[in-house]
């Protein structure tokens, strides 16, 4: 994490799938940045972290449940008396698997958490910042939001949703000051990545080898670190981004530039 400033200093930030590495990055970079947090995820995703942290309330919820949105809405402004950002970052990674064999219950869940938790999420919390004529917004979307990605159709065809309703939110928003960007990241060292890894080892490819092969394939020649996506979502949350609104940003160790 980049050195502590005062950016998010009296904004009030809510942050959804906290409890994960992306997600507690980003409570502790809007933190250490002096934002305040109310933080949502699912009982048992690891918050508990997340809830030690000076300034940030914690809160289990689904992103797909208009009920558990209103409720973290409502304690944001019990808590703090308002809300300036909101982080769309939970979603799930779905099967690893052919179109064409992909479960069909699968493919509703993942829609279900990547699209619609995100659309619920502008939807409820986008009026109060509205009101107010001042925001800003981030999605997570992903470098499989930018292009294909074999074996992860649902995945992909989410994180492209994702893209687009950023998009539609930010010419809508904008005319009421309100911000709305998407951040696209590669292969970063986290829960997530350690499942696909598992899904993708063989009896002739074995976990170290193919991690070494997925990190060649990332002309930067790594993972990126949860933190250093964090970083970016707490610029594009701050008023040093506040002619930025409507883009689709790689943090991707150059995968994109070819």
């Amino acid at each position: 994490m980049s050195e502590p400033s005062n950016a998010l200093a009296g904004k009030v930030i809510i942050v959804t799938g906290a409890g994960g590495g992306i997600g507690s990055e980003t409570v502790r970079g809007a933190v250490d940045r002096g934002g305040s947090v109310v933080a949502m995820d699912l009982a048992g995703a690891g918050l508990d972290q997340t809830a030690s942290l000076d300034g940030v309330v914690a809160l289990e919820g689904d992103v797909t449940s208009t009920a558990d949105w209103e409720r973290v809405l409502a304690a944001a402004i019990d808590s703090f008396g308002t809300v300036d950002g909101l982080v769309n970052n939970a979603g799930i990674e779905g099967a690893i698997t052919p179109l064409i064999e992909y479960p069909e219950a699968m493919f509703d869940r993942v829609l279900d958490v990547n699209v619609k938790g995100v659309w619920l999420g502008m939807k409820i919390v986008g009026p109060t910042m509205l009101d107010k004529g001042a925001g800003a917004i981030v999605n997570l979307a992903s470098v499989a939001g930018l292009g294909g990605a074999s074996n992860l159709s649902a995945y992909s065809a989410s994180k492209h949703a994702v893209i687009g309703l950023s998009k539609s939110a930010a010419l809508e928003m904008a005319p009421s000051g309100v911000r709305v960007n998407a951040v696209c990241p590669s292969p970063i060292d986290t829960r997530m990545m350690r499942s696909l890894e598992e899904s993708m080892k063989s009896d002739d490819l074995d976990l170290d080898t193919m991690q070494q092969l997925i990190a060649a394939s990332i002309p930067l020649g790594r993972y990126g670190q949860p933190s250093e996506v964090g970083d970016l979502i707490c610029f594009l949350l701050s008023d040093d981004a506040k002619f930025l609104s409507g883009a689709a940003i790689p943090i991707d160790g150059a995968m994109k530039a070819r």
